[in-house]
């Protein structure tokens, strides 16, 4: 066994980032266990078709995650995690599992101007592309989640790499 502590990997950005890319590559190139949050909510079942729907699943999805993200973390494998984290409560949920399972952590930020994650959204619901979990994300619900983004600051404490994407082609 490697005397590297486990790394939990996780993201913030906005819809359309390119988040779950990240991860997916993140995953390969770590490697990491991938833990896919849209994945896991739309096996536990329900539809989610507005903001109050995904504030309930992830709600209930997240309870779930606890123990079994600690658990893989704790006999040493590090985990990418396809969570937003896009707000400081969400950042301090993150927070608490790596520390109660004595794991490291990055906190992986996405810098997309909006015009390209709204660019990247509507390419994305007229592709439908594979491993997709919703249905089509509208501009409205976009611009209604994205109200709530709040950029992680260096104050909060977190080991922070930030990847700033201009083009479509990243």
């Amino acid at each position: 066994m490697s005397n590297t502590r486990p790394v939990l990997h996780f993201i913030a950005g906005k819809v359309g980032a390119g988040k779950t890319t990240l991860a997916r590559k993140l995953a390969l190139e770590v490697p990491a266990v991938l833990i896919c949050e849209d994945q896991w909510i739309a096996s536990l079942g329900g539809e989610v078709k507005e903001l109050r729907d995904y504030v309930h699943a992830t709600t209930r999805c997240r309870k779930l995650m606890v123990p079994h993200l600690r658990d893989i973390l704790r006999v040493g494998a590090s985990v990418v995690l396809d969570f937003a984290g896009n707000t400081p409560r969400d950042r301090a949920w993150v927070r608490g599992i790596f520390e109660a399972a004595g794991a490291d952590h990055v906190l992986h930020v996405l810098d997309v101007p909006e015009t390209l994650c709204l660019e990247r959204l509507r390419q994305r619901n007229a592709e439908r592309p594979e491993g997709l979990f919703w249905g089509e994300v509208s501009e409205a619900l976009f611009h209604e989640v994205t109200k709530y983004y709040v950029p992680p600051t260096e104050a909060e404490g977190f080991r922070i790499v930030r990847h700033d994407v201009t083009t479509n082609e990243e």
